[in-house]
């Protein structure tokens, strides 16, 4: 398997990445995703409540760290590789990770013809990085290694790990809020002041539906955020933005004209670009930033206008 070589770029200087900005939104985001379980659990068991739902929360992320990855690599198909399989992504990802110094990741193959990638893994020593038959067809060389760079960048910057831990909190939000609305169908929320009316309950019913979507939109702002976090560091990687750039244009339009069977809601967040389809259909209902902006940015770095 072969890929066309265009001539290396001359007299390009590396792209220099600043990550605090990026890690400073998603300590935020976070933040806000934890105090809305405090609210909720305070509102379900008063203090009790909140230590309850914030246990269950941690056994919750526990679990999706260890076993988050065997599931995405199964749902998606992906099957492991040898070097002599593929050689070329092999060699690769083997000169950016010694670069890094950082673990060989174990490389996985997915059948299938939508051009696409993604990383998992609970911390770079158990790592994977997957990529589909049909990003090795259209993609060069340049162009793919900007794709794995950004893969290893997810992987150095521990965004599975962060992923995972929103995924969590926002699922046990929006199980919370619907305990919140059953008990308030029921009469067992609220309590009465010394006239016999309900003084809690709207705002409880209201706190129950607006949290789980305000849970929604943080998760899905802290995949953006890691989105863009991880084209500057994978950048960096290779010492110049502009094949990711163009990859991640032709990655657009591949996926939308033919999106990926494989790819369910749960693990779409994972890679690249949205596999389901190539243009969100609102921006803040989607894992991942709008390719152009992504583009933008990227292109400022090369520029040397954007310290992303």
């Amino acid at each position: 398997m072969a890929w066309n070589e265009p001539t290396p770029t001359r007299g390009t200087s590396a792209p220099r990445v600043s990550g605090s900005s990026g890690y400073l939104k998603t300590f935020v985001l976070m933040a806000g995703l934890i105090a809305i379980l405090g609210i909720l659990g305070n509102m379900v068991g008063g203090a009790q409540g909140m230590m309850l739902f914030g246990a269950l929360g941690l056994v919750m992320n526990f679990v999706m760290y260890w076993f988050s990855d065997r599931i995405a690599l199964a749902t998606n198909g992906a099957q492991a590789v040898t070097r002599e399989q593929l050689p070329e992504v092999y060699e690769i990802v083997e000169r950016l990770t010694k670069k890094e110094g950082m673990p060989m990741p174990a490389i996985y193959l997915i059948p299938s013809e939508t051009p696409n990638a993604f990383a998992t893994g609970r911390n770079p020593e158990h790592a994977a990085v997957a990529v589909t038959e049909g990003i090795l067809r259209i993609l060069d060389r340049r162009q793919l290694e900007g794709v794995l760079a950004h893969e290893l960048a997810h992987v150095k910057n521990r965004d599975i790990l962060i992923a995972t831990i929103a995924a969590g909190l926002a699922g046990l939000i929006g199980s919370l809020g619907h305990m919140i609305q059953w008990a308030g169908m029921f009469g067992s929320l609220g309590s009465r002041d010394s006239e016999g009316n309900d003084t809690n309950i709207f705002g409880a019913l209201a706190w129950a539906i607006l949290a789980p979507i305000m849970a929604m939109l943080i998760q899905l702002a802290v995949s953006r955020s890691r989105e863009y976090a991880a084209d500057a560091t994978g950048a960096a990687m290779t010492g110049d933005p502009e094949p990711l750039a163009q990859a991640l244009l032709s990655l657009e339009g591949a996926n939308q004209a033919q999106p990926m069977a494989q790819a369910g809601p749960a693990s779409a967040h994972l890679y690249i670009v949205n596999p389901l389809h190539g243009r969100a259909f609102a921006s803040l209902l989607s894992t991942h930033p709008p390719i152009e902006e992504r583009v933008k940015r990227l292109r400022e770095m090369r520029r040397g206008v954007r310290m992303a």
